[in-house]
Order: C-alpha cells, then structure tokens, then sequence
C-alpha cells in the first residue's frame, strides 16, 4: 500500500500542523506502507517523508526539475525521480498510490488535490 501526500512546503501556520505531520508519517512507517510525495526536504512535506524514513518505510519522493533547487529535494529518500513538468509529477503521484491524503498547503496542495479528484 502506497499513500500519496500532498501537503505545504512550509511548515504550517500552527504547531499542531508540524506535529500531525509526524504523526502521520510514523504511522504510515509503523503499518508497513510507504509513502509517495513531492519529494522536498523542507515544510509539511519533509516532516512527512523524514518520519516515514524514521519508522523504516519506503518513501518515494517526485520533483520538477524547476522545484528542485527551490524546495530543496530530500537525497535520503528510498527513491528521488526528478521529472520535466509538475503534470508529470502529479501523474506519477497519482499512478504509484493507492490512496491520496491532503494536509495543510497551499494553492499547489489544492490544485494537486483537485487534479486528482478529477482523474478519478
């Protein structure tokens, strides 16, 4: 099983946002499931993916080649696919999960989010 996160690049207006993050990643990890996301160290996402490592979970991280350098991509995930475009990154999102969470973000969470929906 494979969950797909789309969430905030930063690390969210309350605490509790930071802290349901790692929550989430270390129950993902602790189920045995892996997690499939954006493919940044920082913000909501990096909490995610770093807690998801923590617990031994496989973590596949998915970034535009533009993204890279301004999201800082995390090196230490099991699998980091730089890709051309976001349509890519959200297809391939998409295609390697089976089930899609959204946390606190942005307009990009939003737009993955809804992009997703519509592809379902």
């Amino acid at each position: 099983m494979n969950v797909c996160i789309y969430c905030g690049s930063r690390p969210g207006v309350h605490p509790h946002h930071a802290e349901a993050a790692r929550q989430l990643g270390a129950l993902i990890a602790e189920r045995g499931w892996g997690v499939v996301y954006g493919g940044g160290s920082v913000g909501l996402m990096g909490i995610v993916a770093q807690a998801a490592l923590n617990g031994g979970a496989t973590v596949t991280g998915i970034i535009p080649e533009f993204l890279a350098t301004d999201e800082i991509a995390m090196h230490t995930c099991t699998e980091l696919i730089t890709v051309p475009t976001m349509h890519t990154r959200k297809q391939m999102m998409i295609d390697r999960s089976d089930v899609i969470i959204a946390m606190p973000g942005g307009f990009g969470t939003l737009d993955e989010l809804f992009e997703a929906i519509t592809w379902r």
